[in-house]
């Protein structure tokens, strides 16, 4: 359409003299109404008008908008430049030492204006007045914000020393991480994309609070702080829409759109501002974009011709990287330069002038002009696109340069030039030694009032969360005794224990039970009426089972999360809950159930997030097992899980069998973490297979929670002897080849529960290590070797997971006693759980003749006893390796 002839300039004068004219008598939204109605009204007719989500690449917010800056403009100059200055020291310091520890100077060199204006006019602190803002500081700046607490005389010369030497802790750790920083940094983001993704559901689930009157409503923000190469992450961009959908208000993203990722260019032959634009206009969201300084403004009035902003238009990010990587004489020439318009606006001008020329973001007049309008947005969530320069004040050390990101020393030279740009009050003498610079009482001062009126100290993290009552074990007693003839599953007997805990008059509201979009598999439809799913419109639509007791419900007030097909939004939202202690002083209780095999395997990054976030909450792999959930085949069939859950170390995980270790589990777990106040969380592995389910056997609840319990006993040990142990279903065919094994040979077992062989391993390998580093004190005994030790003849293993996961233990097993592990390697396939446990060797008819195998090796059985059980189990010797097929 653009490159259509004009028919009728004169006309086409007129329409423009036109808006012109609204635009000056009613303002820009009115003009904006009238262009609206007339390209509905073409539309109409069938024109065929193009769609576009981009503006021109100028700053949206017009000169005679800006508000007065609220601050002393001089002397935040100068302590910005002093922090600037720390910064660089920081890792510059580290480095001399050794260049091991490695860190970043060009990120907070290019976005410094953007978080001193934040520090010192916008983001409160938790007070008596207000919970508090949230920000995800961009991972890789953490420099600069450690050398402004430095100023701030929150962290000592000592510690900015120790920047990176986290091992034995006081150290500064190297990004945000909770777990090494639990009083200063709140989230982590240096795993990019998650940053992005976990703001979204932290302003969704402060939304949800409020509107279940959980807190109050406020006027608090979320401020998520990008790299504009972190947006080629998946999830940077995976939620935008649901912040647009729920007008989540109270969210700002701020890109800093230094145009460089870590190697060059983001988008060398486009432009990355004009791309993320479009993305989020079209998602719904206000787009504020900050490209040039206050110095482009008198050009840009200056430009009667157009040719200005349309070299601005059509130059690429390429170029305008390599613009500043050089100097005012190359500006003049290749930008300025290619039309003789915008060559003589810029003719009277020096080379110095042309280059003090500033991106918008080193322009904190312009940044807090952003700031403040973002912070006034309503009804939708707003994006900040910024455009800096990486390694800004760093000169020929990486200014712009492909190479920047990678920087962590400077040469006596460089340091020479960065002081004398910012005029650092440093001595040619002690110039090499890169010192740090310390503020007069003045400026102290300054920072001290700015960071008061804004409640105090910040990043800081809190943890003074009150403890919860949780109701004892006797709440739970329906499912502490057997259900008799009667079959069920452990996801209905969860769905039990949470229906209880929802019902408690005490905690009951703080429960938010958490779905992606599989309610009804897992048997949790009847919480659709109860509590509600939780909707900020309501229900303004008759759902089409309205007439059904059932009936699907969304609510403002309710309860449930219900995300979706979505395991990443719902892992965030599980996120956002299990850290709702710390953020808004409010313990919640999130329960996420989910397939197993959709959980850590697919989220594991933010499994991960979640253990350095010290998130205390529970996570349900429902149909876990490589067996259990027959008919769906290789990717949804989970014999890994407990593996993966048991890298994280502050994951505490279980594979119940029965309705009563379901039941001891969670209310272990609701003490642990919300009356105790331990930084852990739960994985149980819930599964969907229905059968008989014992009563619990007095006295066994410790060793529950330990991992390994007596289930069945045998009153008189014959001479063929075993032990059968195992977890989750697999457990109920170990009950059934114990039968076998007494019914057809005579061989008398006792059945274990292990409940957590990962729990196990943890406690054999503590007690491995205290043994090892104190050798002349009593020894330490593993749980599982002292609970094994009570039994007799040979242990078989069997669970519904690969076999590393039992195998964690066996260096923990008595010695002479054997120890044979079975367990499903390999992929999933689709078949009945029959064939299954029969393919996987994990059957009844297996561990019966496992067993039998071990009783022949100890001389208990003879050989044609063997040779009768291999054939009576029908076990085949030649059977290919259901790991390799």
């Amino acid at each position: 359409m653009k490159d259509q002839p004009d028919i009728d300039p004169v006309e086409s004068q007129e329409w423009q003299e036109a808006i012109a004219d609204v635009i000056e008598r009613d303002g820009a939204d009115r003009a904006h109404f009238l262009l609206d109605k007339a390209v509905q009204q073409a539309r109409a007719a069938g024109a065929m008008l193009p769609f576009s989500a981009t503006t021109p690449y100028q700053n949206t917010i017009p000169v005679d908008d800006q508000p007065d800056y609220p601050g002393d403009l001089e002397m935040e100059w100068r302590i910005r430049t002093i922090n600037r200055w720390n910064a660089m020291a920081t890792v510059v310091r580290r480095n001399k030492e050794s260049s091991e520890y490695g860190g970043h100077i060009a990120s907070f060199a290019s976005s410094a204006a953007l978080y001193d204006v934040g520090l010192n006019h916008f983001w409160r602190a938790r007070s008596a007045t207000n919970l508090g803002d949230l920000v995800f500081f961009q991972g890789h700046i953490v420099p600069g914000i450690y050398a402004r607490s430095f100023m701030e005389g929150r962290l000592s010369e000592e510690q900015l020393e120790a920047f990176r030497s986290e091992a034995n802790g006081g150290g500064l750790s190297s990004y945000p991480h909770p777990w090494l920083m639990p009083d200063y940094w709140q989230f982590p983001t240096v795993s990019m994309g998650l940053g992005p993704l976990c703001a979204i559901y932290q302003a969704r689930f402060m939304k949800y609070m409020e509107n279940r009157g959980l807190i109050p409503k406020s006027d608090r923000k979320v401020w998520c702080f990008l790299g504009d190469g972190e947006m080629d992450e998946p999830e940077s961009l995976g939620a935008i829409s649901l912040a647009a959908r729920e007008k989540l208000d109270n969210l700002i993203f701020v890109v800093n759109c230094n145009l460089q990722r870590l190697d060059g260019p983001v988008r060398g032959n486009s432009k990355i501002v004009q791309e993320l634009e479009g993305a989020f206009r079209g998602a719904g969201w206000e787009v504020i974009k900050l490209l040039w300084g206050r110095g482009w403004d008198e050009l840009l009035e200056k430009d009667t011709s157009g040719k200005l902003r349309q070299l601005m238009d059509e130059t690429i990010d390429g170029d305008y990287q390599t613009f500043k990587s050089k100097d005012g004489a190359y500006i003049r020439k290749h930008f300025f330069g290619k039309y003789p318009e915008t060559a003589a606006l810029v003719e009277d001008w020096t080379d110095d002038q042309i280059w003090d020329l500033r991106r918008g973001g080193h322009d904190v007049q312009k940044v807090y002009t952003a700031f403040d309008r973002a912070t006034k947005v309503e009804g939708q969530p707003t994006c900040l696109l910024v455009k800096t320069v990486k390694g800004y004040g760093m000169g020929t050390a990486g200014e712009g340069q492909n190479t920047t990101h990678q920087q962590k020393k400077m040469a006596d030279d460089q340091l020479r030039a960065m002081r004398d740009r910012f005029e650092i009050p440093v001595t040619d003498e002690d110039l090499p030694k890169a010192p740090f610079v310390k503020l007069n009482n003045a400026q102290k001062a300054y920072l001290a009032d700015r960071r008061k009126a804004l409640g105090g100290e910040f990043p800081k993290r809190h943890h003074d969360a009150p403890k919860l009552e949780i109701p004892g074990l006797d709440a739970f007693g329906k499912e502490l005794k057997g259900t008799g003839e009667r079959e069920i599953s452990t996801t209905m007997a969860f769905v039990r224990i949470l229906t209880t805990l929802l019902r408690d008059k005490k905690i009951g509201k703080q429960v938010v039970p958490i779905v992606p979009d599989e309610s009804r598999t897992f048997g949790m439809e009847g919480l659709f009426r109860s509590v509600g799913i939780y909707n900020p419109l309501g229900q303004n639509y008759t759902p089409q089972d309205a007439d059904q007791m059932m009936f699907y419900k969304e609510s403002v007030n309710g309860q449930v999360l219900q995300e979706g097909i979505n395991e990443a939004g719902a892992m965030a939202d599980w996120m956002a809950a299990a850290t709702s202690y710390s953020v808004h002083g409010v313990p919640m209780i999130p329960f996420y159930i989910y397939y197993s095999m959709f959980g850590f395997q697919r989220i594991g990054d933010l499994a991960w997030a979640a253990g350095d976030s010290r998130c205390r909450g529970f996570m349900l792999g429902g149909t876990a097992g490589r067996t259990t959930l027959n008919g769906e085949g290789l990717q949804h069939e989970d014999g890994h899980s407990h593996i993966l859950a048991g890298t994280i170390p502050n994951c505490i995980s279980y594979d119940p069998t029965f309705q009563h270790e379901v039941a001891v589990i969670v209310q272990h777990g609701l003490k642990r973490m919300y009356e105790d106040q331990e930084d852990v969380f739960f994985y149980l592995t819930l599964m969907n297979e229905n059968y008989s389910h014992p009563d619990m056997p007095m006295g066994v609840e410790g060793d529950i929670i330990k991992g390994l319990y007596k289930l069945k006993d045998v009153a008189k040990p014959g001479k063929k002897h075993v032990t059968l142990m195992g977890s989750g279903t697999i457990l109920v065919q170990a009950i059934k080849a114990a039968e076998m094994l007494q019914e057809d040979f005579g061989v008398t077992a006792e059945i274990w529960s292990a409940t957590s062989y990962n729990e196990l391993a943890r406690d054999g390998q503590d007690a491995e290590r205290w043994n090892r580093l104190n050798p002349l004190a009593e020894p330490k005994v593993p749980f599982v070797t002292e609970q094994l030790g009570k039994s007799t003849g040979p242990i078989i293993s069997a669970t519904d997971y690969m076999k590393n996961y039992a195998e964690q233990i066996r260096g923990f097993v008595p010695e002479g006693r054997s120890f044979t592990v079975l367990g499903t390697d390999g992929f999933g396939r689709s078949d009945s759980r029959v064939n299954l446990r029969r393919f996987f060797e994990v059957d009844a008819n297996h561990i019966a003749a496992a067993a039998m195998v071990d009783l022949y090796k100890a001389g208990d059985v003879t050989k044609a006893q063997l040779e009768k059980a291999l054939k009576k189990y029908e076990i085949d010797g030649e059977k290919p390796n259901p790991r390799l097929v």
